[in-house]
């Protein structure tokens, strides 16, 4: 079964990146979108259903904790997987992401096996 992802993230490289990780790590993903911030996000997800979301938190116009709250307070897309990727290092805006609803958090720089384990039992456990 192949799901669909999508990846926000206001760098185009890091972006491209993840997309590359993701395909490396064997999961499988039929569609992966993309939005350089929260707002495109929101914008994606009207107009397409996905499986699971990575959004990093610091993006201009809606971060991703910002996004976090919106899709908290929407009555479908409140049950949508986010994992949090970001190279933070302090643990406040994490700590408010998984409060808001993150599911995960995976830490820059990462390995494609790290990225695979964590998209994989989150999105088991929404299956």
């Amino acid at each position: 079964m192949a799901f669909n992802v999508l990846i926000v993230d206001d760098s185009a490289t890091m972006r491209a990146m993840i997309k590359r990780v993701i395909k490396l790590s064997g999961f499988e993903a039929e569609t992966i979108y993309e939005a350089g911030n929260g707002r495109e996000a929101l914008k994606v997800l009207d107009g397409h259903w996905v499986d699971l979301v990575l959004t990093d938190i610091h993006m201009p116009e809606m971060d991703g904790l910002e996004l976090l709250r919106v899709l908290s307070a929407h009555p479908v897309l409140n049950r949508l997987p986010v994992i949090i990727v970001t190279p933070e290092g302090s643990d406040e805006p994490l700590q408010e992401a998984m409060r808001l609803g993150a599911k995960a958090c995976i830490r820059k720089p990462f390995s494609p096996e790290k990225v695979r384990q964590v998209l994989m039992r989150h999105i088991e456990e929404g299956v």
